[in-house]
């Protein structure tokens, strides 16, 4: 039996649709890219990420 810790790897606002996606290489939330269009949102929102509680970090083999 084997527990790993999982990151999340995207995230949108709630409130302006901005969404972002972690990059490794950089080891920060960056801009997602769709149809070549960064999904910026709005510049002046304090940015609500979806954080509801359904994503679960701990991913259990056993």
């Amino acid at each position: 039996m084997s527990t790993q810790v999982r990151k999340p790897t995207a995230r949108v606002c709630e409130e302006c649709s901005r969404v972002e996606r972690w990059d490794e290489n950089l080891e920060a939330w960056q801009l997602a890219l769709e149809d070549d269009e960064k999904q910026v949102g709005n510049p002046h929102c304090i940015h609500e990420w979806d954080i509801n509680g359904t994503f679960n970090p701990v991913n259990d083999d056993g």
